[in-house]
């Protein structure tokens, strides 16, 4: 009987503070944080402290279950709007693309320019071996061309940059997430490899490079030049663009782990991981749109002057969002 009387009493003296907390919770979860009145949001640290300390009471005399398990979970739901973070999942996401990625982004700037480096400059090298003696093709070739070889006519390679084809919808979008998965796999790896001091993410870019490169001069040297180009650009620009991140992404980790500087090589590693990762899952989307482009533009459009119109376009468009002048720096000033 004592005990009960103790427990009601506790209860008594403490339940309208309980409930005050209680109704702020519940509308803050129903609307949000914004939804809270300034009266409001500066009684729920107060009241949350309360609930708190009513809760280590209430363990330490034993009290009714009923109340330790309600005060719990009370404080559980308290402890996440007063400590947790402030902002939603979609305010996360719009400031992750409007700040955090290009932020991430520009403090990559050497890494990016390496990066760049390892993937034209191997792509520039085989095209120039290609266009001196085509037999350096196979050199460089895996098989991923089909029919595209020096073996085939002239007609046929031309034929390949233009469909006359009617695609369904849903083979396009079957080809889209075919080439989403694909190119992710590359980035993914760039990014991945870039632990043992960014050397397998440079032999990376530079392989690939090397491909696309003898591809191109394949095309040029029939005289295709201008139209494998916009064919390969109205994606490419952005399939690239994403590729070249997440190299610098590796190029960021593999740094940090050759030249630790005063810290620990982990880190040091652990340091740069944060923005490297930044930039690569931002990659992700770029990829996604460019296989979108890829499986549904390149296929539907036969038009060089569209083609290349949406590749000037797709650059513009990346490199002001990225580097445009007057965005905050990687710390945040201007």
């Amino acid at each position: 009987m004592s005990d009960l009387l103790k427990s009601y009493r506790f209860r008594e003296e403490r339940e309208a503070d309980w409930k005050a907390l209680e109704a702020i919770l519940r509308r803050a979860e129903t609307g949000g944080v914004r939804a809270l009145s300034d009266d409001q949001m500066m009684a729920l640290p107060g009241l949350y402290r309360q609930a708190v300390s009513s809760l280590s009471v209430a363990r330490s005399i034993s009290l009714d279950q009923n109340v330790v398990a309600y005060l719990e979970g009370l404080c559980m739901r308290g402890y996440f709007f007063v400590y947790g973070p402030r902002t939603t999942l979609a305010q996360k996401a719009a400031d992750f693309f409007r700040h955090d990625w290009p932020a991430a982004v520009r403090s990559a700037g050497l890494s990016t320019l390496l990066a760049f480096l390892c993937l034209f400059g191997a792509g520039a090298l085989s095209f120039s071996l290609c266009m001196t003696d085509m037999d350096w093709f196979w050199t460089f070739q895996t098989g991923m061309f089909d029919m595209r070889t020096p073996n085939a006519s002239t007609d046929y390679l031309r034929s390949t940059l233009y469909s006359e084809e009617v695609y369904a919808e849903d083979m396009l979008a079957a080809f889209a997430a075919q080439l989403f998965s694909h190119n992710s796999r590359i980035a993914l790896f760039a990014f991945a490899l870039g632990f043992a001091f960014g050397l397998p993410t440079a032999l990376l870019l530079m392989y690939n490079g090397a491909m696309l490169g003898a591809f191109v001069a394949l095309f040029t040297d029939r005289g295709l030049g201008y139209e494998v180009t916009g064919w390969l650009m109205i994606h490419g620009v952005t399939e690239l663009f994403a590729i070249i991140l997440a190299g610098a992404a590796g190029f960021m980790i593999g740094g940090a782990v050759a030249f630790p500087g005063r810290l620990s090589r982990m880190a040091s590693a652990r340091e740069a991981g944060g923005r490297a990762a930044q930039v690569a899952l931002g990659c992700v989307v770029m990829l996604f749109l460019a296989a979108l482009l890829e499986g549904f533009g390149r296929q539907l459009i036969n038009v060089d002057a569209v083609r290349y119109t949406i590749a000037g376009g797709t650059l513009v468009i990346w490199l002001a969002y990225f580097y445009r002048p007057g965005r905050p720096g990687p710390g945040g000033a201007s």
